[in-house]
């Protein structure tokens, strides 16, 4: 799922500042996105589901996973709404919906009715709302901590007193002391926690501020009643102390929680929050107007400024600067762009003012192929995560007959003392840091990863790269630079070398694949050189289609009553003569049979070979699978380290080779590039896809090596098996937490505060844990 646009000034306005009626302002903040021609700029037409949008949005109020199972169960209910993601590490979620149906508001108010907020992915005033809740949380957080220490000041003298040291009227003033200390503390600090309790009871679902906001509710309660009867059952003893203790405790956690969760999706936000709100576009009489970036379209003239971002792909026509593609390609080091030289959406214009001549724009260009990626793997849960998610809401509905349990055991020796430790059961049993175990390691190797170039479209795939014992390359632009050059050209009989290059080359230029590239390239420069370029690229073929792993055909007008077939592949495709060498091999045939062949030189990537020698070190068994010739693919192999090469391999035999090794018990990492990889990067077990692959090989691999180099394999490799690990301690030390804290609280030997605080570190401790992963992979070494 991706967003490219941002929404029109009126939407946001509603989006972001409600009006005076709060149900008329929702209203129409909402129906404003069932106009079609906003849907753009939050959804995407669903490829897997034809007629189908798939929506990117971000979920105000949850915050745990049984909000989003929640949430889950109520999108899935309403008409036309075909499939459902949501991710309780990261708020956001992908929803496929019919238009046919259903619309954006009606499946969005469904989230609001249970109390929740749905709001557009691409929603420019997201982030200051962020701002302002977490700065009303910091002064929840503030008055919490600042009564806290008073209402201890008040009640340590009863606990350090001797009987008969202090009256009992004294007693009873330090009692009505806390409990009006108490009164900002449960009306405003505990608000986050009691209006999400609340609104479950309404909508009788459960989530893990249930059981602490019940806590919270008893203690205060029976409090309240020993404060206001001190001879009644309840009088004995009072708790003001361990309230205010656990609700600062609670949100303290809470809101490190948030800070470590930003931190570690950073790099996701930065990467989806990138594209300006508006560009400058050069008018047909030359001055510059500023529009809306939706009104951007290709061929426009825009100016960008230094610190701006670009907000399509193209050609610098004026110029000279700086850009920065750091997060976009991998790239650290700012890269020279003057006038010929392309641009990309989403990159830093940093030192000069230069004009663009606009190419791609919305869902075309590459930065939105990034995002889809980068939403996409937001929203995905790894099988772990899923089996927790699956007992959350049974665990959650346990503690609860636990505590209730735990209070009618002990109500014949002492209902304060029963409920107590009814409370202590509540919060110590919140499985918060059983929740964050997965998604929050997960989503911090996510960014670590994005952060050098590295995008994970499936955290699932995070897990099973961590298990791999196998991985296989393909050779022509993975283990080769995808540039070739054209070093010789054979002919039959009566055909040039020129004609049958430009002839190829007009057939080419409807491919991504290297050597359809590296073929145009050459056409070019040689119809540069004699001043034939405009010529050149006026040629057009018509009825062009594309077989992947055999060639592209097509017609080619010579005149208004000369069309010439041409195909343009392999040996087998084009039924061409066998010519000897070691170098690669591409093929021109027309009605009458072959035409040409062209022998292209390529160079090994630099990194190959130690990147190869490192895999095997660390236990792998790899190969290489290619549709070249066998004599072009061991050459290479040899050059790498390679002992396995197979040749002449169609896309089915490359799919065929990854099954039969998984019917052996392999597990299989795919390494791809080209149009004709499609197939076995979404049959092997983990597949990568480099930066320059086509879009069709980048929607089948699980990562994508945006920088176009080798080097960053092993370290993700590295990672994922940290990642693993870490997820495994953390899940440990949630078992462990609760298997040793449940037994002390129901014996009532956990007080309430320290059940607070022993929630609030547990699942700091798994979110810190995880901060871990989000180092650089430049500290990632094969002793990892």
């Amino acid at each position: 799922m991706t967003h490219v646009n941002v929404l029109t000034p009126s939407a946001l306005s509603l989006v972001a500042k409600p009006m005076a009626a709060p149900e008329v302002a929702d209203t129409q903040r909402l129906k404003l996105l069932d106009d079609p021609q906003e849907w753009a700029a939050f959804s995407l037409p669903e490829k897997a589901q034809p007629g189908c949008w798939s929506s990117s949005v971000v979920f105000e109020g949850m915050h745990c996973a049984a909000c989003a199972i929640t949430l889950e169960d109520a999108l899935r209910t309403v008409p036309g709404v075909e499939s459902v993601q949501i991710s309780a590490a990261s708020h956001r979620g992908r929803i496929v919906w019919s238009p046919d149906q259903t619309r954006p508001s009606e499946w969005m108010q469904s989230v609001e009715r249970l109390g929740y907020k749905a709001i557009p992915a691409n929603d420019a005033h997201a982030h200051e709302r962020r701002r302002q809740e977490a700065r009303r949380m910091v002064w929840r957080l503030a008055v919490a901590a600042l009564c806290m220490m008073q209402v201890m000041m008040y009640a340590t003298p009863a606990y350090v007193s001797e009987p008969g040291d202090i009256t009992p009227d004294m007693l009873h003033l330090l009692r009505w002391a806390s409990w009006v200390l108490s009164l900002p503390v449960v009306f405003f600090s505990c608000t986050p926690f009691l209006r999400s309790a609340w609104r479950d009871l309404r909508q009788r679902q459960v989530s893990m501020d249930l059981p602490v906001a019940l806590g919270m509710a008893v203690t205060f309660v029976v409090s309240s009643l020993g404060t206001f009867e001190p001879q009644g059952p309840f009088g004995a003893e009072v708790y003001f102390d361990s309230l205010t203790m656990f609700v600062f405790f609670l949100l303290l956690g809470r809101w490190l929680e948030l800070r470590l969760r930003d931190r570690t999706a950073g790099a996701l936000e930065a990467v989806l929050n990138r594209l300006p709100d508006s560009v400058r576009k050069r008018m047909p009489d030359g001055q510059w107007e500023v529009l809306s970036i939706r009104r951007l379209a290709v061929g426009d003239v825009i100016e960008v400024f230094p610190g701006e971002a670009l907000a399509g792909d193209g050609l610098v026509v004026a110029g000279q600067t700086q850009v920065d593609e750091a997060l976009l390609t991998g790239e650290s080091r700012p890269l020279s762009r003057a006038p010929g030289d392309r641009v990309i959406a989403g990159s830093h214009n940093l030192s000069g003012t230069i004009e663009v001549r606009i190419e791609q724009v919305g869902a075309a260009t590459r930065y939105a192929q990034i995002v889809a990626l980068m939403e996409s793997a937001s929203v995905s849960k790894p099988s772990m995560a899923l089996l927790v998610d699956r007992w959350a809401k049974p665990f959650l509905l346990t503690v609860l007959l636990a505590s209730l349990g735990s209070a009618i055991y002990g109500w014949s020796s002492g209902p304060a003392h029963a409920l107590m430790v009814a409370v202590a059961v509540l919060i110590v049993t919140c499985p918060c840091a059983l929740s964050l175990a997965t998604p929050a390691a997960m989503l911090a190797a996510a960014g670590a990863l994005a952060r050098s170039g590295v995008l994970v479209r499936r955290l699932e795939a995070l897990q099973n790269l961590a298990a791999i014992d196998t991985v296989i390359f393909d050779k022509t632009g993975t283990l080769t630079l995808d540039t070739f050059e054209v070093s010789e050209i054979h002919t039959r009989e009566g055909v040039t070398g020129a004609q049958a290059l430009q002839w190829a080359s007009t057939l080419a230029r409807h491919s991504l694949h290297p050597v359809s590239r590296a073929l145009w390239s050459e056409a070019r420069r040689q119809a540069e050189v004699i001043g034939q370029l405009p010529a050149l690229e006026a040629m057009t073929a018509q009825d062009v289609s594309e077989l992947p792993g055999a060639g592209v055909s097509g017609v080619l007008p010579l005149s208004s009553h000369v069309n010439l077939t041409l195909r343009l592949g392999s040996a087998v495709f084009c039924v061409a003569p066998a010519f000897g060498g070691h170098h690669l091999k591409v093929s021109l045939a027309d009605a009458d049979g072959w035409l040409a062949t062209f022998e292209l030189v390529e160079e090994v990537r630099p990194e190959a070979a130690q990147v190869v020698k490192q895999l095997q070190q660390l236990g792998l068994h790899v190969r290489v699978l290619s549709g070249d010739a066998q004599s072009a693919v061991d050459p290479v192999a040899s050059m790498v380290g390679i002992g396995q090469g197979q040749g002449a391999c169609s896309p089915q035999d490359k799919l065929h080779a990854v099954q039969t090794l998984q019917a052996q018990g392999h597990l299989v990492a795919m390494v791809g590039d080209g149009l004709n990889d499609g197939p076995v990067l979404a049959g092997a077990d983990v597949s990568f896809a480099l930066g320059q692959a086509v879009p069709l090989a980048q929607s089948k691999a699980d990562f994508v090596l945006m920088g176009g180099q080798l080097t960053v394999l092993v370290p993700t490799l590295l990672r994922s098996r940290q990642t693993l690990r870490i997820v495994k301690q953390n899940l440990i030390w949630a078992a462990l937490y609760n298997a040793a804290c449940i037994p002390l609280a129901l014996l009532g030997y956990l007080p309430a505060w320290a059940a607070g605080l022993g929630m609030a570190l547990s699942s700091l401790l798994v979110v810190l844990n995880a901060l871990r992963l989000a180092q650089d992979l430049g500290a990632v070494t094969l002793k990892d």
